[in-house]
């Protein structure tokens, strides 16, 4: 509300007045800076704009240069020709690649693997974090402790190598699927989520109706907790999905072998290849041409698969990335 009070003036002076603010006691309002209200919002917009701008070229350039680069003659590569526009098409490379039949085998054992241990984690993460952040679970602060003691302390590589092999899982699927099902981590996320999402009062009214532990977890808890379950398929398929390391270590059958490693066999097979050609300087040149061009499209068709499903599960990944958080 705007009052106007009179102000003293001389006589024969018109009447002038004073804009006072309704609840600022009298005082007359500052004065705006005019020149701030019309250019501090489109500055700001144009310069978060370009700083995004910059961030997407940085992060989608140089998964369309690898595209690019995976059909370009390596020579054009190696004289930097190749920008924009491939320089040279050949999809000799993708038919090396997909003329070796373990390329397949390992891609299906990829799925597999990927599809078999991201059901495991995410069921046994669920269902742990959920029984933690039970107040009425007796002896719950000892078992976080024990689970978080893992994060610090771990036996190394031979420790995991042999306890996997006393349980007769050398060379099994469960090598690559168990050791490494359950992330402390994320089950401290979802810990946290059940505590701030699922009220106490929730599951005594669901008891009051005749509800169980098993019915409310399955009926009431998991339906809400949509953004938590995507987030955690999210991150264990991307991981599940660029593993390598247990296989190698783990697995001695090649028909066994995911597709991490046998992209990362052929690839080795194609420097011993090259590298054995020396003595001839054809041979060597067409080889380590051949080996570029592998390279390159190992890449994306490791890649593909993940950028083909991901975009899928975006809708949920924003709330998923705040999950855990502290609340006030």
């Amino acid at each position: 509300m705007t009052l106007t009070t009179p102000t003293p003036h001389a006589a024969g002076d018109v009447p002038r007045t004073t804009r006072l603010d309704r609840g600022t006691g009298g005082v007359p309002a500052p004065r705006r800076h005019a020149w701030r209200d019309r250019f501090a919002d489109p500055v700001f917009t144009v310069l978060t704009t370009a700083v995004l701008l910059i961030a997407v070229v940085a992060i989608v350039y140089p998964l369309y240069f690898i595209v690019i680069a995976s059909v370009s003659e390596p020579s054009a590569i190696l004289n930097g020709d190749v920008w924009l526009w491939p320089q040279g098409f050949t999809t000799e490379g993708y038919a090396r690649i997909f003329s070796d039949p373990t390329i397949l085998r390992g891609f299906g054992n990829s799925v597999l693997y990927t599809a078999l241990a991201t059901a495991v984690s995410v069921v046994t993460i669920l269902c742990g974090a959920y029984a933690l952040s039970r107040r009425d679970l007796y002896g719950r602060t000892f078992f976080m402790l024990l689970f978080v003691i893992t994060m610090f302390i771990d036996g190394g590589l031979i420790a995991r190598y042999l306890v996997v092999r006393d349980l007769g899982m050398l060379n099994t699927i469960w090598s690559v699927v168990l050791p490494g099902a359950v992330g402390v981590w994320n089950l401290i996320i979802a810990r946290s989520f059940f505590e701030n999402n699922v009220p106490g009062e929730l599951r005594e009214a669901a008891q009051l109706d005749g509800a169980n532990d098993f019915r409310f977890f399955a009926q009431i808890v998991l339906p809400l907790s949509k953004p938590l379950i995507v987030l955690m398929i999210m991150i264990h398929l991307v991981a599940n999905w660029n593993a390598f390391f247990d296989a190698l270590i783990f697995l001695n059958d090649e028909s066994k072998y995911p597709l991490q490693l046998v992209l990362r066999n052929v690839l080795i097979q194609s420097e011993a290849t090259a590298a054995g050609g020396a003595g001839a300087l054809d041979s060597y040149a067409a080889a380590q041409r051949l080996g570029e061009l592998i390279k390159y499209g190992m890449i994306v068709v490791s890649t593909v698969p993940l950028l083909l499903v991901l975009p899928f599960m975006q809708k949920h990944f924003a709330k998923g990335a705040l999950l855990g958080a502290v609340k006030s």
